[in-house]
């Protein structure tokens, strides 16, 4: 038997990548529903090749009976339905940032910290963690497992699908007003996106940073090691999907860069592409629809002790979002953790 679950947010990026991931993942499921706003209910989505759900209003849901809630449709509505969902049985795994410094509810990336699961029991909500957080967590954990993470400074070059169908919809329709010299009014970006990089996603925050660059820090010390400091860029490039960063790490101890890519190479989600020659690397073009975090460019930073720089490049909707979440509800039910009663009942 499986598992009733319901995929909130469904019509959005992330939340068709859910119901697709869960198809394609096999994951155990009984009974699925798709949710969404009052204006989106009524519309149908696929599930698999031989289901199409109709999406249902998540204001009206009742989700008594469901064993697992995948949410992804903004952090106001989760902020609403999420506590709901959880006071009438079901486990949530909530994609936005709304819970996910809440001390009492785990931050988890299965391949970097899956004994936070356990911690879930009291509020029934786990937090899946920023994407451009996501795959630096992956890359960094067998590194800071042989030699301690010190410090980390990233750049991200993060693709437009971050801020959703209306992110790639706007690089798309400013993409084809450069062309034929029409003006661009950007609504969803602070610049236009076409043919441009803006160092600025989220609000900016008192000290200058973004809320962006500030959730790369405070969510890599939570899921990985207090201790760990980072200083991050975020920057939003024309890509539709896929984001990229350059990452500079200092450790603790003396790091051996072959060492380091045996290790990385050996690591649970990550697939190693290091040639020193043209193409010898991936880019954000190669990984859409690709579950890995891709590591390129290994080699020894001389500016600091113990430093190690790489290319760290992973398509944002999946193990960005979708894959990590449907990944979570895995880890639930390998350890036990997601009960079958609700199903049964």
């Amino acid at each position: 038997m499986g598992y009733r679950v319901a995929v909130v947010g469904a019509t959005g990026a992330v939340g068709r990548e859910i119901i697709k991931t869960l198809a394609e993942r096999a994951f155990p499921v009984d009974e699925i529903v798709a949710l969404a706003s009052p204006r989106s209910a009524g519309q149908q989505i696929s599930f698999g090749e031989r289901q199409v759900l109709t999406v249902r209003n998540t204001e009206t849901f009742d989700f008594a009976g469901f064993d697992l809630g995948l949410f992804s449709p903004g952090a106001a509505v989760s902020a609403i339905h999420a506590p709901r969902a959880a006071a009438a049985g079901c486990i949530v795994i909530d994609n936005t940032s709304q819970f996910r410094m809440e001390p009492d509810v785990p931050l988890v990336v299965p391949e970097v910290n899956p004994q936070a699961l356990a911690r879930h029991t009291r509020r029934r909500i786990i937090a899946n963690p920023n994407c451009s957080t996501i795959q630096m967590v992956v890359a960094l954990k067998p590194l800071h497992d042989r030699y301690r993470v010190r410090r980390v400074v990233v750049a991200t070059y993060q693709s437009v699908s971050g801020a959703g169908k209306e992110g790639m919809d706007e690089l798309f329709n400013s993409s084809k007003a450069f062309f034929v010299n029409d003006p661009v009014k950007p609504e969803v970006f602070p610049k236009p996106i076409a043919y441009n990089c803006i160092p600025h996603i989220d609000r900016f925050l008192d000290d200058g940073s973004t809320k962006e660059e500030w959730k790369m820090a405070v969510e890599t010390r939570k899921i990985l090691d207090p201790d760990i400091q980072v200083f991050a860029t975020c920057v939003r490039v024309p890509v539709f999907i896929g984001h990229a960063e350059a990452i500079s790490v200092e450790f603790e101890q003396p790091v051996n860069v072959g060492e380091a890519r045996d290790l990385l190479r050996n690591a649970p989600g990550v697939v190693v592409m290091d040639g020193h020659d043209d193409g010898g690397y991936i880019t954000p073009a190669d990984c859409p629809g690709e579950d890995a975090v891709y590591i390129s460019r290994l080699r020894r930073d001389p500016t600091v002790a113990n430093g190690l720089g790489f290319w760290c490049v992973s398509d944002n909707l999946r193990k960005g979002a979708a894959l990590n979440a449907v990944q979570i509800a895995e880890a639930l039910v390998s350890q036990g953790l997601l009960s079958r009663k609700a199903a049964l009942s």
